[in-house]
């Protein structure tokens, strides 16, 4: 979930970004999604090895990375909750705060995909017109659909983590969020897959009968 952070918002803006002027910004993006997506290993291999407070300080850094390579204001806002519970961390010398960053990031995402049913268009649907710009109504409206089973997702995943964070083991706090919850997105985005073959096929059909 942590390297949707980085991915999917950034792509869901209404016009693609400029191309980088040197690979450097890709290298440092790929960077960032590398330490997100190994940070709950991290945590899991420092339990009992290492003190809270130098994993606080890589998660600090790690907020501060994605709050510079973002291209909204909106990323100051998540990456100051990040750094608070990276403070709180420190200053308490304890890892609960550490292992509620990816609670963050769940109700960062859904923030993000919330606000685009509001305002429209929707986070799935500008993904969708990056690769087809001409979207027709029914295509919109089943993008729109497609953007509520995500926040649905991003929902039940924020609860997860906060649940496994507060009350579960470090081992399973660390199977969920670094491993499970990735899963959990791959069968969704398989699932929807299937279904839009399903609704192309059933509008192909549609077209043609009409025809």
């Amino acid at each position: 979930m942590i390297a949707a952070l980085v991915a999917v918002p950034d792509a869901a803006q209404s016009t693609p970004p400029p191309a980088p002027a040197s690979a450097r910004p890709s290298l440092t993006t790929g960077l960032v999604v590398v330490a997100s997506v190994a940070y709950p290993l991290v945590v899991w291999l420092c339990l009992g090895r290492v003190s809270p407070r130098w994993v606080a300080l890589g998660l600090a850094g790690l907020a501060l990375a994605r709050a510079a390579l973002a291209r909204e204001r909106f990323w100051i806002a998540p990456a100051v909750a990040t750094a608070l519970l990276a403070a709180a961390s420190g200053w308490f010398d304890g890892w609960t705060p550490l292992k509620l960053h990816p609670v963050v990031v769940s109700l960062t995402l859904l923030a993000v995909f919330a606000a685009s049913l509001r305002r429209g268009p929707t986070a799935i649907e500008r993904l969708a017109r990056l690769r087809e710009p001409q979207l027709p109504p029914h295509a919109v409206a089943y993008t729109r659909r497609v953007t509520q089973a995500w926040c649905v997702f991003f929902a039940a995943n924020a609860a997860i983590a906060a649940g496994l964070a507060l009350w579960a083991d470090s081992a399973a706090w660390a199977l969920w969020n670094g491993l499970l919850s990735y899963v959990a997105m791959g069968l969704l985005m398989l699932v929807e897959w299937l279904v839009r073959r399903r609704v192309r096929a059933r509008m192909a059909l549609a077209g043609g009968a009409h025809g």
